[in-house]
């Protein structure tokens, strides 16, 4: 694509006239196969299909329309879809695909904490970035680090360092979790025990259940039958609902025993109804009614989704948007390159504010911790936003980061 060319003459005129813009943003980058191109790898029919899923996709290509009316304008921009099944090796075949024959600059999405493992070392080794908004391991950003591998918008550890920490604090000591047995749920796990320790609390047990599983009885007799003040799920997506509906059932979360989840979404307490889901405490990244910006957001996704954003979807627009603008800056698509601009921009879209990356590719923003309150104004208008996280409390310091890319002191 040939780059387009501003004068001296056009430049000193856009000086004179207090053009706030610029020169280099107003070429055209350099792009190979003349387009760039998103791919939105995802769980389409699993457990985590309501938090990401088809409204992955929506949220990237309203992205892609964004940047198309303000800093794209002319450029040729593809998004495709795929699902991985919540399977590391399909997600890494079908990203390996994508990056080989398909020529696809970045990945996105990426839900599913093994998959996301797999296709971000695939993807540095292959050459394109890759942008995770669904999965929750520390790992991306800890010993699996990659220089083009990014965290958007949670992980266990700000989900540990809202929940766990919070009723820690208010005095509920004993904790047992139920814990989905794959990377995503012993991290969790690992996170909220020392969170809980650190807080003076202790962990009096545990039980794993496999991913998707239908029937919770057992494990939540065994969590009952504990007398743990807090019966901790380190689960997510359809897990969480299920088994947070049969508790309800069984009793468990009842009296002097709370149910505590620590990973929740949006489409999950739709998904509970609000009986079930009263009184649940949870850390979330993104709320869509905090402010106007995301309201308006809010209600362009619904347009094209018929439900409001969650976390992770919200994050996909995010990250996308902060992609694409990487790329006008940076002059290229050059994954690198691109890569290296990402870290050195600040983010600012209705999903974040003043956020900002940092060298083990972890994206550093407020979280809140939310609850279901008793009552409801209107439709989807299922959380009040009890306090705000700051972000340099809400993640894990970088001090301790165990990232190669981190420059130590």
């Amino acid at each position: 694509m040939r780059n387009t060319l501003i004068g001296s003459a056009v430049a000193a005129l856009l000086a004179g006239a207090g053009a706030t813009i610029a020169t280099p943003s107003l070429a055209q980058p350099k792009l190979s196969n003349d387009a760039i191109r998103i791919g939105v790898l995802t769980d389409m029919s699993g457990p985590y299909a309501s938090m990401g899923g088809q409204g992955s996709v929506i949220a990237a290509q309203m992205a892609i329309d964004d940047c198309l009316q303000a800093e794209c304008k002319g450029f040729k921009i593809d998004v495709v879809s795929a699902d991985h099944q919540n399977k590391a090796d399909i997600a890494a075949g079908r990203a390996r695909e994508w990056i080989e024959r398909d020529k696809v600059d970045a990945l996105v999405d990426l839900t599913n904490s093994a998959a996301a493992l797999a296709v971000q070392k695939l993807a540095a080794e292959l050459g394109a970035v890759a942008m995770h908004s669904g999965p929750a391991t520390t790992r991306l950003t800890n010993e699996d680090c990659t220089a083009t591998g990014f965290h958007w918008m949670f992980d266990t550890y700000s989900l540990a360092a809202g929940t766990a920490a919070a009723l820690t604090k208010l005095g509920h000591k004993d904790w047992y979790f139920l814990t989905v047995d794959y990377a995503f749920g012993h991290s969790l796990e690992r996170d909220a025990s020392k969170i809980v320790a650190e807080h003076g609390g202790k962990v009096t047990g545990t039980v794993r259940h496999p991913l998707n599983t239908p029937d919770f009885s057992s494990f939540l007799l065994q969590a009952q039958a504990s007398k743990a003040a807090i019966v901790a799920l380190a689960n997510g997506g359809a897990d969480t609902v299920n088994a947070v509906k049969q508790a309800r059932e069984f009793g468990v979360g009842v009296g002097n025993q709370k149910l505590a989840a620590l990973l929740l979404f949006l489409s999950d307490i739709h998904a509970l109804g609000l009986e079930s889901a009263q009184g649940l405490i949870y850390a979330d990244g993104f709320y869509w009614d905090k402010d106007d910006a995301s309201r308006a957001f809010a209600a362009r996704f619904e347009q094209r989704h018929k439900a409001k954003p969650t976390m992770v979807q919200g994050g996909v627009y995010s990250s996308v948007r902060h992609y694409l603008k990487a790329v006008t800056a940076a002059g290229t698509d050059e994954f690198q390159a691109v890569a290296k601009k990402m870290r050195e921009l600040p983010i600012n879209d209705p999903i974040m504010h003043n956020a900002s990356i940092r060298d083990d590719g972890r994206v550093i923003h407020d979280t809140y911790l939310v609850e279901k309150p008793a009552d409801s104004k209107g439709s989807w208008d299922y959380l009040k936003i009890l306090a705000t996280i700051p972000a340099d409390q809400a993640f894990q310091p970088l001090s301790q980061s165990t990232c190669k890319l981190v420059r130590k002191p």
